[in-house]
C-alpha cells in the first residue's frame, strides 16, 4: 500500500480537546477543512477557514442535527476505492470529492447516563452519523485515515511531519483497528443501558462487555503467562484498578488479584473502628479490629505471621506512622489504604519495593453488579455475592443461646469467612481471627487447620492458651457431618455460626448441644471458589 497525502479532512467532534491545534496544523499544510456544527464554530473562532458539511452535501443540517453527514457525498468520499475505475467514474459523475482524513469522536453517551439524564436526553445522545463515518473511513483504511481519540492527534502530526504530509498504510491500519474498537465499545455501552437500566434485564440475551487496557503487566500468574489490566467501559466500581500508587515497582497480576481480595474484605469494615486485613494468595491469613490501627495490625499479624510474610495488607482507615513502621518490620508486597499521613509515607519510602496504594475511599461491599468467570468455551455470569446478615437474621438452634460477646464474635468470624476460599472455617475472638482454614476439600480438615494455626500462634507468642479457646467459629456453608463442628469444639470454640440446611442438621445440633456449644444459623451460604 502507498502513502496517502492528506488534502481534505472532515472533522466532527464532541470532545474539543486539541481540536484547534490539530486544525491549525492541518491548515498550515494546506489541508481543506470540512466540518459540522459546533466543531466548525470552534475552528472558525480560531481564525480557520472551514467548509460547512451542508455546503459539501448541498443539503442543510436537519431534524435537530440528526441528519447532516448521512449523505453520498460524505460516504462516497470515504468509501470509494481510489484505484477502482468504476468507483472513480461514480465520483466524477456525481461530483464526489475524496476525503482523506476523518476526525470524529462520538456523542457523550456514557457521560450523559452517568449524570442521571432522563430517557429522552439519553436517547438523543446516541450518535448515528458519527459511528457511520468512523466505520466507513475505517473500512476504507487503504485510502482514508480515521482518528477517534484526541490522544492520537500528536501521532498523526508526527506521521505527517515524517512523510511530508501523508500517512502510511501501517498507521492507517492501526487507527482503523482503534476506530472499530471505539464504535464497538460505544455500541456495547448503549446495549448495556437498554438492557440493564432501561429494561431492567438481569441477564440479557446478548451480553456486550468492553474494557480499555490500562497497562500491560510484567507477566501473568506465572512468568510464562502474559497479562494486562483492563478497566470496564461504562459504570463500574472504584477499587484497586483505580487506586493511586504512591511508591514501589509495578504491580504484578498476582499483586492485583491479592490486593483486590484484601480490599474487598477490608471494605466490610467501612465506617467501623480500625481494621487490618492481611491476605496471602487471595485468602485472608489474619484480620483484626481494635480501637487503634496499630493494635489491629498486631492482632491480625499474630493470627498467622508465617503466612503474612510477603503478603498484602489492607486497612479501612488512613494509615498512621506507627502502624506503617510496624508493617515495615516484615516483608510486605502491597499496602492498601484509603489514605496515609506523611509519617506513614516516609516510613514506607525506606522500603523501595513495597507498593503503597491509596484508594481514597473503600468500595461499597453491598454494591450490585455482575461477576464474570471464563470457562472453557463460555462465560459463567452471576450477581455479586453482596448478601449480608444482621443479628436479627440469626436463628438460635441450640439449647444454649450465645452471649452478647459470642454473638459479636460470630458476626465478625462470619464476615471474614465469606472472603475465605471454600471450604472455609474461621475462628475469632474479641475482634481478632484466631485461626483460618481455607480451600480444603472437606470442612473437617479446614477446621483442624484453623485450630492448628491458633495453637501455633499461642506457642510462638507464649500465650497461656490458644485464642481458639472461647472463640466463635464460622463456616461458610453447612456442616454436612458433625466432625467439623466437633473439631472446633476440641479446639476450644464455644459458639458456632453457619448457614444450616444440611439433611443432618439435627445430628449437628445435637453434637453442639452435647458439647455445650451455642450455635446460630444464618440461612445464607457464602461459597467462594
Amino acid at each position: 500500500m502507498t502513502d496517502v497525502t492528506i488534502r481534505r479532512a472532515l472533522l466532527s467532534v464532541s470532545d474539543k480537546a486539541g481540536l484547534v491545534e490539530l486544525g491549525q496544523a492541518l491548515a498550515a499544510r494546506g489541508v481543506e477543512l470540512v466540518s459540522t456544527g459546533g466543531t466548525a464554530k470552534a475552528l472558525r473562532d480560531a481564525g480557520l477557514t472551514v467548509m460547512d458539511i451542508s455546503e459539501l452535501t448541498g443539503f442543510p443540517e436537519m431534524m435537530d442535527g440528526r441528519v447532516k453527514t448521512l449523505h453520498p457525498k460524505v460516504h462516497g468520499g470515504l468509501l470509494a476505492v481510489r484505484d477502482n475505475p468504476e468507483h472513480a467514474a461514480a465520483m466524477e459523475s456525481h461530483a464526489i470529492g475524496a476525503i482523506d482524513l476523518v476526525v470524529v469522536n462520538l456523542y457523550p453517551f456514557e457521560a450523559t447516563v452517568a449524570k442521571g439524564a432522563d430517557r429522552d436526553e439519553v436517547i438523543e445522545n446516541i450518535d448515528i452519523g458519527g459511528p457511520s463515518m468512523v466505520r466507513s473511513a475505517a473500512k476504507n483504511h487503504a485510502y482514508v485515515t480515521i482518528l477517534t481519540d484526541p490522544a492520537d492527534y500528536p501521532g498523526l502530526l508526527a506521521e505527517l511531519e515524517e512523510t511530508g504530509g501523508a500517512t502510511r498504510y501501517d498507521f492507517r491500519k492501526l487507527m482503523a483497528a482503534r476506530a472499530y474498537a471505539a464504535t464497538a465499545a460505544y455500541d456495547a455501552m448503549i446495549s448495556q443501558w437498554f438492557a440493564f437500566a432501561d429494561q431492567q434485564q438481569l441477564f440479557p440475551e446478548m451480553l456486550a462487555v468492553t474494557a480499555t487496557r490500562k497497562e500491560e503487566l510484567r507477566y501473568g500468574e506465572n512468568p510464562h503467562q502474559r497479562a494486562a489490566l483492563y478497566i470496564p467501559k461504562g459504570p463500574h466500581g472504584q477499587g484497586i484498578a483505580q487506586a493511586r500508587q504512591i511508591q514501589g515497582k509495578e504491580l504484578s497480576y498476582n499483586n492485583y488479584n491479592d490486593a483486590d481480595a484484601a480490599l474487598e474484605l477490608c471494605a466490610e469494615f467501612r465506617g467501623q473502628q480500625p481494621a487490618v486485613v492481611i491476605v496471602k494468595h487471595a485468602n485472608p491469613c489474619g484480620v483484626a479490629q481494635s480501637s487503634s490501627l496499630l493494635e489491629a495490625w498486631q492482632g491480625a499479624l499474630q493470627c498467622d505471621d508465617v503466612s503474612a510474610f510477603g503478603g498484602i495488607v489492607a486497612v479501612n482507615v488512613p494509615l498512621d506512622g506507627p502502624t506503617a513502621e510496624a508493617i515495615c518490620q516484615i516483608f510486605t508486597e502491597v499496602v492498601v489504604a484509603p489514605d496515609a499521613d506523611e509519617a506513614a509515607i516516609a516510613a514506607f519510602a525506606r522500603k523501595k519495593n513495597l507498593r503503597l496504594l491509596l484508594t481514597g475511599d473503600l468500595p461499597d461491599p453491598r454494591r450490585g453488579g455482575l461477576a464474570i468467570k471464563p470457562i472453557t468455551g463460555g462465560l459463567l455470569v452471576q450477581t455479586r455475592d453482596n448478601g449480608a446478615i444482621t443479628e436479627a437474621d440469626l436463628k438460635i438452634v441450640t439449647k444454649r443461646a450465645p452471649s452478647e460477646q459470642e454473638l459479636k464474635d460470630c458476626l465478625f468470624a462470619w464476615t471474614v469467612a465469606r472472603h475465605v476460599k471454600s471450604n472455609a472455617i474461621v475462628y475469632a475472638r474479641d475482634g481478632i481471627t484466631a485461626g483460618i482454614g481455607a480451600g480444603q476439600m472437606n470442612r473437617r480438615d479446614s477446621s483442624r487447620i484453623a485450630a492448628m494455626k491458633a495453637a501455633e500462634a499461642a506457642e510462638k507468642f507464649g500465650w497461656a492458651q490458644s485464642r481458639a479457646v472461647g472463640s466463635a467459629v464460622a463456616s461458610d456453608a453447612f456442616f454436612p457431618f458433625a466432625d467439623g463442628l466437633l473439631a472446633a469444639a476440641e479446639a476450644g470454640a464455644t459458639a458456632v455460626i453457619q448457614p444450616g440446611g444440611s439433611i443432618r442438621d439435627e445430628e449437628v445440633i445435637k453434637a453442639a448441644d452435647d458439647a455445650g456449644l451455642a450455635m446460630v444459623f444464618t440461612g445464607m451460604r457464602h461459597f467462594r471458589h
